[in-house]
């Protein structure tokens, strides 16, 4: 209840303090995580004929200290305000006083920060609520690329969705598995959560420079406006750059939001468009091979949702005691797994884009002229925002409804010893498609018919066969032809372990401990 109290007035506090316009919500990847705002119209609650059956996530990790590269930047400004002699007045009275927040150096950056380990946790808790698919006592699997502040971010997801049985004090008994495998490495190819790094054609593709030309249009403009209230030093625009970044790290890292009182409206705007670019161009629909891939992640999960569990099976939940990587049955190449019907995967920003891609979402649009992007010009009415897909936290899921072709009935009659049939789990229910980003319903694009704006199965797996050509093979496409062993398929989800992707399982809790970078 302490936290909840304590969430609704940080709340309120953000809504006095920017009105209806919260630099948090415009300042992409350093964003903490927040539910995108409906660009459809479309209720994200799940419709009222309809149950989830399965659902599928791609998520970036939670918050996190600075990057190494990041780091310097902070560095070098506090150098710069520390090593001159100015007055600094009105919003630019805090700088002379400032400190880079972070206080562990040689640990720190690149690890979770308490708030990405509570937006883990709040997740865990959430999907817990929203679909209720894993009884008390059964296991759950999760999927993470290897490097730590993911594999803790699938950690602490877990520690909230389970709760009852993922025991702190005795791990042997917790009931969470982490399939993790190499991460941001050449030789998995599509068998990957980070593919991009498996495809030598990528990099070729990729002309984010574009966010650079874009930064440069404004941010000496900024500069000269706050240079106003400083004497005797003057910042540049690579100093905007960094204090436009301190707005939401320090925010996550401990709460200090004054570097985001500094700028203006419009200034956030380019801000947050710069990185819009820097997506769009890097990783998203403007870089040709980001479909490529991204499909295998898409092809994946469409199977998994259009297909039946085979039978010689061993599955991803069940009686303690029958968890991945315990049991030697697994190990049996004459078995499949069976993932659970939440399927989590945890990895980094720059591998959500291409699963936009491979989908073909937020890069249509019925009026002239907005996409591609316009390497100059912000265009208000684009879809494609970078704060709305790789916030801290942020995700994409594709969820299977269960829908009954009519409404429940407001009159139940109940019969002694009878079970009363659940919302969608008639038989005469269909299956739908529908996907959320950030919480945000995005519709598919020529199928949106169904509850909800959803896709009939049948038909999302026929726009999936479009996009599939769209993405092109995998290995012919990134010119692996000649390489041994190159593979176009994501198999981990049926593979425990992959032999492809080279995982391996890790048992929760697992937060802070040394895994394979």
């Amino acid at each position: 209840m302490a936290a909840l109290t304590l969430n609704l007035v940080l709340a309120a506090l953000v809504a006095v303090t920017y009105g209806r316009f919260n630099p948090l919500h415009h300042s992409g990847p350093a964003s903490p995580y927040f539910d995108a705002p409906s660009q459809f119209g479309i209720p994200p609650t799940t419709p009222p004929r309809c149950v989830v059956d399965r659902a599928a996530y791609i998520v970036r990790h939670g918050s996190r200290y600075p990057e190494p590269g990041s780091f310097a930047g902070w560095q070098a400004l506090h150098s710069k305000l520390q090593n001159a002699t100015y007055t600094a007045r009105g919003p630019l009275a805090f700088l002379p006083s400032w400190v880079p927040p972070v206080d562990d150096m040689p640990h720190q950056p690149l690890y979770l920060t308490s708030t990405g380990a509570k937006e883990a946790f709040e997740l865990g808790v959430d999907l817990r609520k929203r679909y209720r698919f894993t009884p008390g006592g059964e296991n759950f699997t999760v999927w993470a690329a290897g490097q730590q502040r993911v594999v803790d971010t699938a950690a602490y997801f877990l520690q909230g969705y389970l709760s009852q049985g993922n025991y702190l004090a005795a791990p042997s008994e917790s009931r969470g598995t982490i399939v993790s495998m190499p991460d941001s490495v050449n030789y998995t190819f599509a068998d990957s959560l980070t593919p991009s790094n498996g495809c030598p054609r990528y990099k070729s593709g990729d002309s984010s420079f574009r966010a650079s030309d874009f930064r440069a249009t404004y941010q000496e403009k900024v500069a000269s406006r706050i240079n106003r209230y400083l004497d005797g030093l003057t910042l540049n625009s690579s100093d905007v750059g960094v204090m436009q970044d301190l707005c939401g790290f320090q925010a996550e890292v401990n709460g200090d939001t004054r570097f985001c009182d500094l700028f203006t409206e419009e200034e956030w705007k380019d801000y947050e468009y710069a990185h819009d670019l820097n997506y769009y161009y890097g990783s998203g629909p403007g870089n040709p091979f980001s479909a490529t891939v991204g499909f295998p992640w898409l092809e994946a999960v469409t199977e998994l949702f259009t297909s039946s569990p085979p039978t010689n099976a061993s599955a991803g939940g069940g009686a303690r005691g029958e968890q991945p990587g315990r049991d030697s049955a697994l190990n049996s190449t004459e078995r499949v797994f069976t993932p659970p019907h939440l399927l989590m995967t945890f990895t980094h920003d720059n591998n959500l884009p291409p699963v936009v891609s491979a989908l073909g979402i937020w890069n249509t649009s019925s009026a002239h002229g907005v996409y591609p992007l316009s390497p100059t010009r912000p265009d208000p009415r684009r879809k494609f925002r970078s704060s709305y897909l790789v916030s801290f936290r942020g995700y994409i899921v594709l969820e299977r409804l269960s829908c009954d072709p009519h409404p429940p009935p407001s009159t139940v009659h109940h019969k002694s010893g009878q079970v009363v049939e659940a919302v969608g789990r008639s038989a005469h229910a269909q299956k739908y498609i529908r996907i959320r980003v950030n919480g945000a319903v995005v519709p598919v694009p020529g199928c949106a018919s169904g509850p909800g704006s959803s896709c009939a199965l049948d038909g999302f797996a026929a726009h999936v066969r479009k996009r599939g050509e769209v993405a092109g093979d995998f290995v012919e496409r990134c010119g692996l032809q000649d390489v041994k062993n190159a593979t176009g398929i994501l198999d981990i989800f049926t593979q425990v372990p992959s032999e492809n992707a080279q995982t391996y399982t890790l048992l929760t809790p697992q937060a802070n401990a040394v895994v394979g970078l």
